[in-house]
């Protein structure tokens, strides 16, 4: 019987540790236990200071006020479900607009003189394309439900200045829904992005990826 007891206490004992580890890490974690300990505490960046890094506007502040306005009324208006509209101030405002696109959908572009679109391309629903550098996109490509394209990011380490990187999405690809696609990426040849993916990284031609961070799931097509 002692020995039993024995053997359940050990136990109790093994599996209470991690808890006890737990709670010593959350403790050493705030602030009035790292004034005890003697610990250093992450410095805080100061935002004020932060700069538009490597970011070049490629356009005047009177252009980039008009194109805020058109954005706003036309290009994100549920009431206007016109493809050409959207097409023709797309291009007006320097964007490289292919044939046979769909843009019947609200959607956002936030420097159309960085965007390049190839033909027959369909853009859905609240799609947002934050180019502060370029983004080319080829030709049959499917950017889904609220994908967010986003060719920029901060310095996260050093003083949170703005960083920016282009964006390539070749011939074929499928975005699908809430994605996001982070600066510096170019997405391979007819790859998919499966809904809810951040695509941190370069993707290979032909895969269906998913997840966060986004990984290779399987071949697209079975005469891989």
């Amino acid at each position: 019987m002692t020995q039993a007891v024995d053997r359940l206490d050990g136990l109790d004992r093994r599996t209470r540790a991690p808890r006890a580890d737990a709670a010593r890490v959350a403790a050493t974690a705030s602030p009035a236990a790292t004034a005890a300990t003697g610990a250093q505490a992450p410095r805080v960046i100061d935002l004020s200071l932060a700069g538009k890094g490597n970011y070049v506007a490629r356009r005047g502040k009177l252009v980039q006020a008009a194109w805020y306005v058109v954005e706003t009324c036309v290009l994100d208006n549920r009431l206007l479900p016109f493809s050409g509209l959207r097409a023709g101030l797309l291009r007006l405002f320097g964007a490289k607009i292919g044939r046979g696109c769909r843009l019947v959908h609200p959607m956002r572009v936030k420097a159309p003189w960085n965007l390049e679109l190839g033909e027959n391309c369909w853009v859905g629903v609240d799609v947002w394309i934050y180019n502060q550098a370029p983004i080319r996109i080829g030709a049959n490509v499917c950017l889904s439900q609220g994908a967010f394209l986003s060719a920029g990011s901060h310095d996260m380490r050093t003083n949170m200045d703005l960083r920016v990187a282009p964006i390539v999405i070749e011939d074929g690809v499928w975005i699908s829904s809430k994605c996001v696609v982070q600066m510096g990426v170019t997405i391979g040849r007819s790859a998919v992005v499966t809904p809810l993916s951040v695509v941190h990284r370069s993707l290979e031609a032909g895969g269906v990826y998913g997840g966060n961070p986004c990984r290779f799931i399987r071949w697209r097509f079975d005469d891989r």
